[in-house]
């Protein structure tokens, strides 16, 4: 690791600087590997991990190589935590950065509209700065501790983030997501049943970065899942935290197959949220 840790405002800029450049060659690379009208990659495109519904593209791999050499370039002695090419989930001294070159691989695989380059850095397991890029929409949010939540489109002045003034959950639009495995699943359809009667509406966008990224800026209100890994809220959660939500995140050294739950929730709903899914189980552990 670097001897010097720098301020959260010049990692930053890193973060945002690398999660940009690794947006464009995934742009790039969805309209290279899949035909305009269809979907269909080629054979070697695409390959399963933990399950066959949870798969890995060439594109995937390739954005993390690039995301960790450009990384190297600005940091050299920093450790590196991705979801392809993985790193030691022990929380380190010092800087490290957590990296999901594709949150939302079977959107991208699919042609849906909604997945995201997410880049962090957190000191010693709390992250401090991060970056979302909202690849099809060209939105870039980003973060810094104490510094706001910020949004910026293409070519665009840069819009501080603030979650929206809702006050019921009865009102709330409540963002979420699903596992890879059948039994995990089968859990989270039973809790969503149990939680949707008492609020607006659930939405399941696929990228549970920009679901994070959604509550920062208004889009939805709350959001929950169960067994995201450090790659999938390192960045958004604090994207979140600092528009002003109350987030509930896993520790820094957990995994998937922990189970935990992620929670962010704005100001005016928070308390009620949190005690809804706590009557409803939704804040236990779901491991595999």
């Amino acid at each position: 690791m670097s001897d010097q840790v720098p301020a959260a405002a010049d990692l930053v800029e890193i973060a945002r600087r690398v999660a940009e450049r690794a947006a464009v060659h995934v742009r790039t690379r969805r309209a290279e590997l899949f035909p305009p009208a269809g979907t269909r990659a080629s054979d070697d495109s695409v390959a399963a991990k933990s399950t066959p519904t949870d798969p890995v593209t060439v594109a995937d791999t390739e954005t993390e190589s690039l995301i960790r050499g450009l990384l190297r370039s600005e940091r050299p002695g920093d450790e590196i935590l991705g979801e392809e090419a993985g790193g030691t989930v022990d929380v380190p001294t010092g800087v490290r950065w957590v990296v999901d070159p594709i949150d939302g691989t079977v959107n991208f695989l699919y042609g849906i509209p909604a997945f995201a380059v997410s880049v962090a850095a957190q000191i010693d397991g709390r992250s401090v700065a991060g970056a979302v890029v909202d690849v099809a929409r060209e939105v870039t949010y980003w973060a810094s501790a104490g510094g706001g939540a910020w949004a910026a489109g293409l070519a665009a002045e840069p819009v501080r983030l603030s979650c929206n003034p809702v006050r019921s959950t009865d009102l709330a639009l409540v963002a979420t997501g699903f596992a890879y495995s059948r039994a995990r699943r089968e859990q989270q359809g039973a809790l969503i049943g149990r939680l949707l009667p008492q609020v607006r509406d659930i939405r399941r966008v696929g990228a549970a970065a920009i679901d994070l990224c959604m509550v920062a800026s208004g889009a939805v209100d709350a959001h929950f899942e169960h067994g995201l890994s450090p790659w999938d809220w390192a960045a958004g959660g604090l994207i979140a935290a600092e528009a002003g939500a109350r987030v509930v995140l896993p520790p820094a050294d957990s995994r998937s197959a922990d189970g935990h739950a992620t929670v962010a929730a704005a100001p005016g709903i928070a308390d009620e949220f949190l005690g809804v899914l706590d009557r409803i189980g939704g804040l236990d552990a779901m491991p595999d």
